[in-house]
């Protein structure tokens, strides 16, 4: 069995009910969840929730919500593995022990169903723990700069001041839009960013956070971009 996780919780604080408020014409949330259908990758996508809105609507697009989450999982610092750990042990004890577990998150509306194929497929070819969605930074991490009180300079590396861009090593950082995992993995609690990872690199242009009203308009405008760019 396959299972696609996708945590909504009902308490977000920057933007007030930030998984169901409408983007670019549908629920934030349908995104996710229509990419996880449309990928054939599973043999059920629920959704993680505390909220009966959330779960209404999840239930009419096309998700199961089988249970609530419970509180002492919904606060401002449970982190994703205990959610999907939840989730995967609910399932065990009623349905079926997922093989694989897909944590996909509700706000990633540039996720493609694509995406989650080629993130099984590395999952199962390198026998990993987990697979990932990564993206490039855009200006290289060792030529970062600190500021401090008086906001005057410093390089974090200042052995690489007079490097060439183009000779410095490539960076990435999450892409924060799914996890493929092992249920052991998950269950176990092991840590994604590291050595028995593997990362599906994803283009700049469809990687966008959204924890801001700044993030939200952002992302609406690469969105529509995006569709105007396919039409």
């Amino acid at each position: 069995m396959k299972l696609a996780v996708i945590p909504a919780r009902g308490g977000s604080k920057r933007i007030a009910l930030k998984n169901i408020r409408p983007f670019c014409g549908q629920p934030m949330l349908a995104w996710s969840i229509q990419a996880a259908q449309a990928s054939g990758c599973f043999d059920e996508v629920m959704v993680s929730t505390d909220d009966p809105c959330i779960a209404e609507l999840a239930r009419e697009l096309g998700a199961c919500v089988p249970f609530m989450r419970p509180a002492e999982l919904a606060d401002d610092y449970t982190g994703t593995t205990a959610v999907v750990a939840n989730a995967v042990r609910w399932y065990h004890q009623h349905r079926a022990l997922p093989a694989q577990v897909c944590c996909i998150y509700a706000t990633a509306p540039f996720l493609q169903a694509e995406d989650l194929r080629r993130g099984l497929l590395l999952l199962e070819e390198h026998s990993a723990d987990y697979a990932f969605s990564v993206t490039s930074f855009a200006f290289p991490i060792q030529r970062g700069l600190r500021l401090d009180n008086t906001g005057r300079v410093a390089m974090f590396q200042p052995e690489y001041r007079i490097t060439r861009s183009q000779d410095l090593e490539d960076a990435y950082h999450d892409a924060g839009q799914f996890y493929w995992g092992r249920t052991q993995a998950w269950l176990e609690g092991r840590p994604v960013f590291e050595g028995q990872s593997v990362a599906v690199r994803l283009p700049r242009h469809r990687v966008q956070d959204i924890d801001t009203e700044e993030d939200w308009q952002r992302a609406e405008w690469l969105f529509r971009a995006m569709q105007a760019g396919a039409c």
